[in-house]
Formats: C-alpha cells, sequence, structure tokens
C-alpha cells in the first residue's frame, strides 16, 4: 500500500479532477485538455503557491498545515468526511495495525434485540460477531460466504442478486475500505486485501481508482432474501470505540417499520434463527 504522502497525493489529484472550472469561477477555453481543476488552478484557489502544492501532490512535502489542508478542503468544495479523511492522511503519526476484540458485552447486546438483523464487522468489512436474526439475514446473503462482504460483493456472483443496487453497495465497500487504509497504512492484511481485488476485479479498481471515500452512517438498504423475496430495510450503523492498538467495530442494525411487508418478513426470519437456535440445543 502507498505510504501517507501518495495517499494524500491521490486523493487530491482525484478530488480536483471532479471539480469543473466553471463552478469555482474560471473561466476555460476550447483546447482544454485536463479534466476538472489543473494544478496551478487549485493552488490559485487555495491561496498557496504552486511549487508547494505539486510538493504536496508528490509526496514530497507530507505535513502541511491545518491552514493549507482547510484551504485546499475549501477549495475542492469536500465535504466533512472528505476533509476528516484529508487530514487523516495529512497526519504525522502512523496508527499502529489494529486488531479486533469481541466483548462479552458486544455480544450480549447483540443477543438483546433479538427482533432485529445484528452484526458486526471491523475495518477490514470482516464479519466478526452477529445475533441470530442476523445469521439468518447474512446466510440469505451467499450461504455462509466468506466473510470479508468486499470480497464477497466483487468476488461472488450471489452479491448481485442479493443486491439489486449492486452498485451502490460496491461503491460504498470500497470508500470504506479507503478510508481504513488511510487510517491504518501499517495494516498488511488490509493492504494485501485491497491487492487482492484490485488484481482479481477490474470493478473493483474502477472504484478504488476513482478515490471515493464513504463513512458508515444510517439510511436504507435494498436487498434480495431467498425466504422472504425483495425487502427495504432501514439500518443503522454503531460505532464501538477502539481501545488502544484495537480495531474499532461498526455494528449494523436492520429494521423496518411496524404494520409492513418488511416488518413481516423480519419477524419471519427472527423466528426461523429462534427455531433453528432451539433445534441445535436439543440436539447436544
Amino acid at each position: 500500500m502507498d505510504d501517507n504522502g501518495r495517499d494524500l497525493g491521490g486523493f487530491l489529484r482525484a478530488r480536483r479532477g471532479r471539480v469543473a472550472p466553471e463552478s469555482v469561477g474560471l473561466r476555460t477555453g476550447n483546447r482544454r485538455r485536463v479534466r476538472g481543476l489543473r494544478r496551478e488552478e487549485l493552488a490559485q484557489l487555495a491561496g498557496i503557491s504552486v511549487d508547494y502544492y505539486v510538493r504536496i501532490e508528490q509526496g514530497r512535502a507530507t505535513q502541511p498545515s491545518p491552514e493549507v489542508l482547510d484551504a485546499l478542503a475549501e477549495a475542492l468544495g469536500l465535504d466533512t468526511a472528505e476533509r476528516r479523511h484529508l487530514a487523516t492522511l495529512a497526519a504525522a503519526e502512523r496508527v499502529p495495525t489494529p486488531r479486533a476484540r469481541i466483548s462479552p458485552l458486544l455480544r450480549q447486546l447483540l443477543d438483546s434485540v433479538p427482533h432485529f438483523p445484528a452484526f458486526a464487522t471491523n475495518h477490514r468489512l470482516d464479519v466478526v460477531a452477529w445475533n441470530a436474526p442476523g445469521a439468518e439475514l447474512l446466510g440469505g446473503l451467499g450461504e455462509r460466504r466468506d466473510p470479508n462482504n468486499a470480497r464477497f460483493l466483487f468476488l461472488d456472483p450471489a452479491a448481485r442478486d442479493v443486491y439489486p443496487e449492486w452498485a451502490d453497495r460496491a461503491a460504498e465497500a470500497v470508500g470504506q475500505l479507503r478510508v481504513a487504509a488511510g487510517r491504518y497504512p501499517d495494516d498488511t492484511e488490509l493492504a494485501a486485501l485491497v491487492a487482492e481485488l484490485r488484481e482479481r476485479s477490474a470493478e473493483f479498481r474502477g472504484f478504488w481508482d476513482s478515490g471515493e471515500i464513504v463513512m458508515c452512517a444510517g439510511g436504507s438498504k435494498r436487498l434480495r432474501h431467498p425466504a422472504t423475496g425483495p425487502l427495504t430495510l432501514d439500518y443503522e450503523t454503531l460505532h464501538v470505540p477502539a481501545s488502544p492498538g484495537e480495531t474499532g467495530l461498526v455494528v449494523h442494525v436492520f429494521g423496518a417499520e411496524e404494520g409492513t411487508e418488511e416488518a413481516a418478513a423480519l419477524a419471519r426470519l427472527a423466528w426461523g434463527a429462534a427455531e433453528r437456535a432451539q433445534d441445535a440445543a436439543a440436539s447436544v
């Protein structure tokens, strides 16, 4: 994986490439060959010298000041998540390679919501813990697939059946991996995952090279479960803080408004999960 300086330059190149010069008051001619802003144009908008900006983008000036970062973020029209990512890439301190810790309390928390599918992922998008309805939902998403969600999305053909909006989910996964790569540049397992997916999936390469980032949030997702058919589910993401040197986990909780077909479908999945759990306990 590239060092932070080169990652910073790549992120800046991708971002200036998406800014239309006309949108920031710059005139363009018919012979313009550069997509987005030129280096000198971005430097002018940010109020810094062209030479200094070129050194930042080339990784030769890896610790720009907060004022310079704010000026670049403003010129590029970065949102809150992108500004945070920019600051992470420019930080001098390297975060130690993290490790996941699934506490007993987290497992109790997952089991305490038996009517809501829930599972936890680490920064590499490995599914590391789940409750019974979550296992039922995950089972419908590929029949005990590879526990890594990114590999499932790009390497398992079943993903396109599960996710009607596959491109959105794929872009979301890549954006989350890019954030993790910037935050944990020394994580060799993450670097290996990205290298594997770049080699095996042209679509992953396209998403990765776009430079887009995504922070986990809430909203709704469409998926297709073999037992219930199409579902549109609400979801929330809960961030579990990390101890020093450990991975912060993200808990994904799915639900639906009471009285809807989706709510009834989730109830059936939860009932099926409970029945299977009882059968398994009885056979021990």
